[in-house]
């Protein structure tokens, strides 16, 4: 008897769904954009910014796909960030021709990479230690390319970043006295600011990020040195900093998707601010409904962060992401009847940049109906 002939395994494997498919067709779990949303998005930022002499690079970490970063740039960005080389890489293979590293990277492998990367787009990058920057300078000075370097400085998240002032000055210093490096400003991201929850507690924060910003400004300028850009914000705060007088650059990058855990920020009414619309979905099929008052999902800690909290569910009424396991999710019903065997239902991530990693095609959808579908092409790029 002849053996059966292997199948061959793909990589990535092939998308859950196919243009102009329904969305009750869609094999599950499939991580899917609302269009109208998403695009409602991009025009609620355009508005919030209009006439304000603020530049937007929004982070791809969140989306890690070229092609929601060419529509980005397509409305006035210059270009976007990311947080690794492999990202940013990615990022040049799709078309995007402007990036920024807005990370430190570390490691002579990686260094080589970022410098040969610069022969294909305009690429900055974050230091805020004088060693690193001397690596960073061999690796460019031996591919012949030229790159831009933000400086760095922690403007209260107690993560990277050298601190503002005098120490943000010398390593500007020693930038800008390299032939293969040029200066291009001062990155100064408060990523602990996005998720505070009151808006006392965000503009508080924000102040303070300022402050640094501004000693870190007088310092180099004492000195004759120009800053050209100061890059940071995020979505939880950027027109904080868009009206600050400080920063000229700002960095969202979940407002294009939304989440869970964003959801939670309140506004100056003590209600959950609804600026941004959610267009990111995972969307998950009832696999068993063992009870009247429980259904079991097949998206779970495999098909969704659980960082930020559990996912929310969007189209069953009184219902609750009560816990995940490995393949499964648990569903709290509200009542009996709510819900039937093999019914597609959407989840609202809890953290969006983790849960999109997992997946390698974002099906984009219009009404009920597929409409395009758009590779991942960063996911797992994380080195």
């Amino acid at each position: 008897m002849n053996a059966p002939s292997p199948i061959a395994c793909t990589q990535p494997l092939p998308p859950p769904a196919t243009v102009g498919m329904q969305l009750g067709e869609v094999d599950t779990p499939a991580l899917m954009l609302d269009l109208d949303a998403f695009e409602r998005n991009l025009s609620v930022l355009d508005r919030a910014l209009s006439g304000r002499d603020v530049r937007v690079r929004p982070h791809s970490k969140s989306h890690k796909c070229p092609q929601i970063a060419l529509r980005q740039i397509a409305r006035g960005a210059v270009g976007v960030c990311c947080q690794k080389v492999s990202e940013a890489e990615a990022m040049v293979a799709g078309g995007v021709h402007n990036v920024l590293v807005a990370n430190e990277v570390v490691g002579a492998r990686k260094l080589e990479r970022l410098a040969a990367l610069a022969r294909h787009a305009t690429l900055g990058v974050c230091v805020d230690d004088s060693g690193n920057l001397a690596e960073l300078d061999v690796a460019v000075r031996r591919a012949g390319t030229r790159l831009d370097v933000y400086v760095e400085i922690d403007v209260g998240a107690n993560r990277c970043g050298v601190e503002p002032g005098a120490p943000a000055w010398a390593l500007a210093q020693a930038v800008a006295r390299s032939g293969a490096l040029r200066f291009a400003g001062i990155h100064a991201y408060h990523g602990g600011a996005q998720h505070l929850r009151t808006p006392a507690e965000r503009s508080a924060a924000i102040r303070q990020a300022v402050a640094k910003v501004e000693a870190s400004i007088a310092a180099m300028r004492r000195a004759g040195l120009e800053v050209d850009v100061v890059t940071g914000a995020g979505t939880g705060t950027y027109m904080l900093e868009a009206t600050s007088g400080v920063y000229n650059e700002i960095q969202p990058g979940s407002y294009v998707f939304m989440d869970a855990d964003y959801a939670r920020n309140l506004g100056d009414d003590g209600q959950p601010v609804h600026e941004f619309a959610h267009s990111l979905f995972i969307l998950a099929t009832v696999m068993s409904r063992p009870t009247g008052q429980r259904a079991i999902v097949d998206v779970g800690l495999k098909a969704h962060s659980v960082d930020s909290g559990m996912p929310t569910v969007v189209d069953v009424e009184g219902a609750r992401y009560l816990k995940a396991s490995d393949e499964h999710g648990v569903l709290e019903l509200g009542g009996p009847g709510t819900v039937k065997l093999g019914d597609k239902i959407r989840l609202i991530p809890g953290h969006c940049d983790p849960t999109v990693n997992l997946y390698d095609w974002l099906v984009c959808y219009r009404g009920d109906r597929v409409e395009d579908i758009w590779p991942i092409s960063a996911r797992g790029a994380f080195y």
